[in-house]
């Protein structure tokens, strides 16, 4: 395995044994999930998404808020570009105000990090279609534009997220669930019969790269796919990856992020209930971790700074009273792990 060459200080704005959500909760009411995130996930809290509450709660449809200049709509349940602004716009760019809004009021006078998440350019062309038709995906020039209107409509949101809550340091997390297809060539075409050709790795790395460098605060690229491209990632300059651990089968490649001094939010906790209808306990979550960070040859004491606990992925499809227990679950596994380190 690696040898450890980790620095002293925490590689991001997170506190060492540090815990936090994906994104995604239970319900439509932001208010309360805002409370509950800030109650159970003191040191890394993270604006919540309610995609219960429809189209442009969603993932894809929410991310259509960041891209100033492409304009979308919903066409027969599949988001597309638009020639025009239209209401399903404006339904996305409301129901965004309306959760900063929520979260202006309830976090007032909160000071710390604080985790926004948005769909990175990827898992966006790969979801989007073309006016004409068909995956944005397929048209490079079209994919260029896309990445540069969403690194302007992010920088422009993490500034907003300071502006709101000025003792805030907003950490944004990139969400790449379909990465790994799109360098597999794996993405179907608007038929289905076929799949889009795949794209080069660094042509991923490259896109990533620029949103990185563009948004004014660290980045946490998430990708809860099996085959995560670890070292894409880590290319591009993520201060962290977030993943989902029960889909690791390379630990080198993990290592090799760990040891470029690049921190990893573990997905620990399974995002709903198991067949046996409770989550681990927080003591088995921490020694899991544990186990993971010796096969991979670093030292204990270096563990907590560089380790942020979390659910596997996403929250929405979970009860109200799994979702907390599963967040307790984290934050008192983090607590485990910073007890190590003292």
């Amino acid at each position: 395995m690696l040898a450890c060459r980790l620095m002293e200080h925490a590689l991001g704005p997170w506190k060492a044994g540090s815990a936090t959500g994906v994104g995604s909760m239970p319900g439509t009411d932001m208010t309360e999930a805002v409370r509950v995130v800030l109650g159970e996930l003191p040191d890394l809290p993270h604006l919540p998404e309610l995609p219960d509450r429809g189209p442009g709660a969603d993932m894809i449809g929410r991310g259509a808020a960041f891209l100033p200049g492409f304009p979308v709509e919903l066409y027969a349940g599949q988001w597309r570009v638009a020639a025009r602004p239209g209401r399903d716009l404006r339904r996305t760019l409301d129901l965004l105000e309306r959760d900063l809004d929520a979260l202006t009021e309830t976090a007032s006078g909160f000071s710390g990090a604080l985790k926004i998440q948005a769909p990175g350019p990827w898992t966006l062309a790969a979801s989007l279609d073309l006016p004409p038709g068909g995956r944005m995906l397929r048209d490079h020039g079209a994919v260029r534009d896309l990445t540069a209107s969403l690194a302007e409509g992010l920088s422009s949101h993490v500034a907003d997220i300071a502006k709101r809550i000025p003792g805030a340091t907003p950490l944004l997390q990139l969400d790449e669930p379909s990465l790994p297809a799109v360098l597999a060539g794996r993405v179907p075409t608007e038929s289905g019969l076929h799949t889009i050709r795949a794209i080069e790795a660094v042509a991923t790395e490259t896109a990533l790269q620029s949103i990185v460098e563009s948004v004014g605060a660290p980045v946490v690229v998430h990708c809860c796919a099996p085959d995560a491209p670890l070292a894409i990632l880590r290319g591009a300059g993520a201060v962290a990856v977030s993943i989902d651990l029960d889909l690791v089968d390379d630990v080198d490649a993990l290592a090799e992020v760990v040891d470029a001094d690049v921190g990893v939010f573990a997905g620990t906790v399974p995002a709903r209930p198991t067949p046996v209808g409770r989550p681990p306990s927080s003591a088995d979550v921490a020694e899991r971790i544990r186990n993971l960070w010796r096969r991979m040859g670093f030292p204990p004491d270096r563990l907590a700074a560089r380790v942020v606990v979390t659910p596997s992925c996403g929250l929405a499809e979970a009860t109200a009273d799994y979702a907390r227990s599963a967040l307790t679950i984290c934050v008192e596994a983090g607590r485990r792990l910073a007890e190590d380190g003292d």
